[in-house]
C-alpha cells in the first residue's frame, strides 16, 4: 500500500494485486491533481482552498467538508473516458482509448453551421427540434428502415444520443421498474438507470462471439420488466445483434409487453453485415425508442446533437423529460446536422471504406504484437483478450500500457455490473487517423512484452 505524496488529498493507492474494486482509485492517483475525487472517497475530508483578495491583502481560507453526493450516484465514479484521456494527456501517450476522431467532420456541414451563426440561428431552437432537422432524421430513418414516421410527432432532437439515452430512461421508466441491459454496456446506461429509481438486471455477452444467451434472457424477465435496452452495433465488442437475436428479443417484448430502447449510434459503421433496427421488426414500432446522434457518423462529436424516434405515446415521456433537462439543443449545428443527414449516399460509402482500412491496420497490428483479438462487426472499436502479457487485470494492464509503453486503451471492466467479468479484455478505438495508428502499433511491438 502506497501514499501518493505529491496528491493534495493524499489518497491511498492500491497495488494490482489487491482486489478489484477500485480501479478509478487507482486512475485518480495517477492523473491526480486535474481530476476531482470520485463518490468512492465520500467519506474523505477534502480541503478546499478559496482565496479573497483586496487593496492591500490576500486572505487564504481553508474549510473541510465531506464531499456531498446523492445515494443514488454513489458508486459511480469520473467516466473512464475522462479519466482515460487525462493520463493520455499526463503521459504523452497515444489515445487509443476514447471514442472520439482526431480528425475533423466534413468540410460542407461545417461551413452550414457557420453560415447558421451568421444567419442569426442563434436563439433558442424549438424544444423538441429544429423543424428542418426533424425532416431530415424522419428522412433518413425512412430510407434506412422503410419506416415512415412523423417528424412533428415522433421524433425529439437532444443534446447528444447520452441525453437521448436519460431523457428515454426518466421519461419512460418508474422506480422499481426493471430494465434489462446486455453487458459489457456503455457506462451512462446504468447511471441514468440508476437516476431513475430503476432495477437493472444484466445479461452477459460472452467471448469470442458475444452471441445473446437467448435462454438466459428469457428467464430473467418477469411481471416487474418493463425495457430491454440494446446498442447495436455494441460498444464496447463491435457485436452486431444478428436478425435471429432480434426476431427473439421482438417476440418476448410482444409477449410480455416489454419496451426496447435501441441505441444505435454507430448504425452507419456496419461492416460485416447489415444493420437492423429493431424498430423495423414487425409490431416493435410500437414498443421502441430509436436512439441516435450526428457524432459518430459525422466525426462531429463535440456538436452533441442527438435525437430519439419513437410512437407519439412514448415521445410524451421522452419530451416531458428533455424540457426538464436540457429544453433545446444547440440551434445553429440543429440547421447543420440537416443538411449533414441529407449527404449522398456515397458520403458513407466512403465513410466505411475509411474505417474498414483504418480496422484492418488496427486488428493487424494488434495479432502481430500478440494479442487475442476478437472479431468487430461494427463500430470503431476492437476488443482483445490482454492476458498473453501477464498482467493480473485489465485495470493493471492498462496501467502499465499507458505508463510503459504509451499508448492508451479502455479497461472493459467499467462495463460490467461484476467488474471480474471483464477483466481479461481491453478496448482499442480505430476512429483515428492511420498514422496514429500505425505509430501507437509500432510502440507496442516495441516496448509491450509477453
Amino acid at each position: 500500500m502506497q501514499v501518493c505524496a505529491n496528491h493534495p488529498y493524499k489518497f491511498m493507492r492500491f497495488t494490482p494485486s489487491s482486489k478489484f474494486l477500485g480501479f478509478s482509485n487507482r486512475f485518480h492517483t495517477l492523473i491526480a491533481p486535474s481530476s476531482s475525487p470520485t463518490s468512492k472517497f465520500s467519506s474523505s475530508i477534502v480541503a478546499t482552498m478559496s482565496t479573497v483578495s483586496t487593496q492591500n491583502d490576500t486572505f487564504v481560507h481553508t474549510t473541510h467538508q465531506p464531499l456531498q453526493i446523492a445515494k443514488r450516484l454513489e458508486k459511480f465514479q469520473t467516466t473512464i473516458f475522462t479519466q482515460m484521456s487525462s493520463l493520455a494527456s499526463k503521459h504523452g501517450a497515444i489515445n487509443l482509448g476514447q471514442g472520439f476522431p482526431n480528425f475533423d467532420g466534413p468540410e460542407f456541414v461545417k461551413e452550414a453551421a457557420i453560415q447558421a451563426i451568421r444567419d442569426g440561428k442563434n436563439q433558442y431552437a424549438r424544444g423538441y427540434g429544429v423543424p428542418d432537422l426533424n425532416i431530415a432524421i424522419a428522412e433518413r430513418f425512412k430510407k434506412d428502415t422503410g419506416l415512415l414516421v412523423d417528424p412533428e410527432k415522433e421524433v425529439t432532437v437532444t443534446s447528444g444520443c447520452t441525453e437521448a439515452i436519460a431523457a428515454t430512461m426518466l421519461g419512460l421508466i418508474n422506480p422499481g421498474d426493471e430494465v434489462i441491459l446486455f453487458a459489457p454496456f456503455y457506462d451512462s446506461y446504468e447511471a441514468t438507470l440508476s437516476m431513475a429509481g430503476a432495477k437493472v438486471k444484466c445479461i452477459t455477452l460472452r467471448p469470442p462471439d458475444f452471441a445473446v444467451p437467448i435462454e438466459e434472457l428469457k428467464s430473467s424477465v418477469s411481471k416487474n420488466t418493463r425495457a430491454i435496452l440494446i446498442n447495436t452495433p455494441h460498444n464496447p465488442t463491435g457485436k452486431m445483434f444478428t436478425r435471429e437475436e432480434l426476431n427473439c428479443i421482438a417476440s418476448l417484448c410482444i409477449e410480455n409487453d416489454i419496451l426496447v430502447f435501441a441505441d444505435e449510434v454507430y448504425d452507419k459503421l456496419a461492416f460485416d453485415m447489415e444493420h437492423i433496427s429493431m424498430a423495423s421488426l414487425p409490431g416493435m414500432f410500437e414498443r421502441t425508442v430509436t436512439m441516435n446522434s450526428l457524432g459518430k457518423t459525422f466525426s462531429l462529436t463535440g456538436w452533441k446533437i442527438g435525437w430519439a424516434i419513437a410512437p407519439p405515446h412514448l415521445s410524451w415521456g421522452v419530451r416531458q423529460a428533455h424540457a426538464f433537462l436540457t429544453f433545446a439543443t444547440a440551434h445553429p449545428f440543429q440547421c447543420a446536422a440537416a443538411v449533414a443527414l441529407r449527404a449522398p449516399d456515397s458520403y458513407y460509402v466512403d465513410l466505411k471504406e475509411d474505417y474498414l482500412a483504418k480496422r484492418a491496420i488496427l486488428v493487424e497490428g494488434l495479432k502481430a504484437v500478440g494479442f487475442k483479438v476478437f472479431p468487430s462487426s461494427g463500430t470503431y472499436f476492437v476488443v482483445v483478450d490482454h492476458t498473453p502479457f501477464g498482467l493480473e487485470n485489465d485495470v493493471a494492464f492498462c496501467e502499465y500500457l499507458v505508463k510503459e509503453v504509451g499508448v492508451v486503451a479502455i479497461p472493459t471492466s467499467v462495463f460490467y455490473l461484476n467488474p471480474e467479468e471483464g477483466k481479461n479484455l481491453v478496448r482499442f478505438t480505430f476512429c483515428k487517423d492511420e498514422e496514429t495508428i500505425r505509430s501507437a502499433v509500432e510502440r507496442m511491438k516495441e516496448k509491450l512484452k509477453k
